[in-house]
């Protein structure tokens, strides 16, 4: 990878390594070289369960088991995972054997969430459990404040997405149409586009994330999902 590349991504993620490397190695995925990410991403896999049930556990301190259960499915499933990497771009820092860039596995959400997960592996071995706890915490953030106990837990993407991979259509894709502000008071502009439809179903927000949420929202509401 690019320095500048390097340099760009750490800052993104909030985190500086020590040992360059072990970045370096869990954006490799398997196809491109022998020491690639799989081991990287076994640990982050354990570490993200671990610190997002500690901080729900002490944050609903009268939710049973079965909720918070729940609720930590919800914040370390894929589409979770996918969506914080592409918060960073990981897909365009992404070490890829020319197979699967040719493919589109840059953009394929499975590669990307198993590097979040990798990337969080290697922060553990770069510095310490409470570096990486308190980083992943800033990332999920807006996710462990939005977020409750019950039935109504699933964020709006991940309930338009249910929805129509339940009746076999693809699933949605959001385009940036706009940002408005300056870098502190930031509005996004974003459209949620669904196969078969010809409706505009828009959504505003101060992120990327919750202006995504607002459009997926948009289409719940347009369409009449339950």
């Amino acid at each position: 990878m690019h320095s500048l590349s390097i340099e760009r991504l750490q800052k993104q993620l909030g985190y500086r390594f020590n040992k360059i490397e072990l970045l370096q190695q869990a954006l490799t995925h398997r196809s491109a070289d022998k020491s690639h990410n799989e081991r990287l991403e076994f640990l982050g896999d354990s570490i993200l369960s671990f610190v997002i049930a500690n901080e729900l556990f002490h944050r609903f301190p009268q939710v049973a088991e079965g909720d918070l259960s729940q609720m930590r499915s919800t914040l370390v499933c894929g589409q979770a995972l996918a969506d914080i990497g592409k918060n960073f771009d990981l897909g365009d820092n992404l070490i890829l054997g020319p197979g699967e860039l040719k493919s589109g596995g840059c953009r394929r959400e499975s590669i990307i969430s198993d590097a979040v997960e990798a990337i969080i592996g290697a922060v553990y071995l770069d510095s310490d459990m409470a570096t990486i706890s308190q980083l992943l915490l800033q990332w999920y953030q807006e996710r462990l404040d939005e977020i409750k106990p019950g039935n109504k837990q699933k964020d709006s993407k991940t309930r338009l997405q249910e929805y129509l991979q339940g009746i076999h259509q693809e699933r949605p894709t959001y385009l940036i149409l706009e940002v408005k502000g300056c870098d502190h008071e930031q509005e996004f502009v974003v459209q949620c586009k669904i196969q078969d439809q010809d409706q505009e179903f828009i959504g505003r927000g101060a992120s990327r994330r919750k202006a995504e949420q607002a459009a997926a929202e948009e289409a719940i509401n347009q369409l009449g999902i339950k």
